[in-house]
């Protein structure tokens, strides 16, 4: 089994930044990915970014691209998402999400609000 623990939401102003941390404890080494999806209010759950806990290849939605920045500390078993520029289309509550393959994501976490403000 793995947790997953997510902190770093909060308020920011229109074009501000935020760092979400989600710390993974448990079984680590059995995990191939970690992700960021988020959800806003009356919409479905969306991928954002992912990014492979051996190598390192990142992947990202096109309306992250360019603006946020996945990365992650294999030492201390944390995965970061760097937000910049944020719009108030990003306001949602963001997930943090581990996976045991390429194609399935197994553990998820509880989620940290973010809030953009105008």
């Amino acid at each position: 089994q793995v947790q997953l623990a997510e902190s770093g939401g909060g308020l920011v102003q229109v074009g501000g930044s935020l760092k979400l941390s989600c710390v993974a404890s448990g079984n680590t080494s059995s995990l191939y990915k970690m992700g960021w999806f988020r959800q806003a209010p009356g919409k479905m759950r969306e991928f954002v970014a992912r990014i492979f806990w051996g190598g390192g290849n990142t992947a990202y939605a096109d309306f992250v691209k360019g603006r946020f920045t996945i990365f992650k500390d294999n030492v201390e078993n944390t995965v970061y998402l760097q937000m910049n520029s944020l719009k108030p289309e990003d306001a949602a509550v963001y997930y943090c999400a581990a996976g045991r393959t390429l194609t399935s994501y197994n553990y998820w976490g509880q989620g940290t609000q973010v809030t953009v403000s105008s």
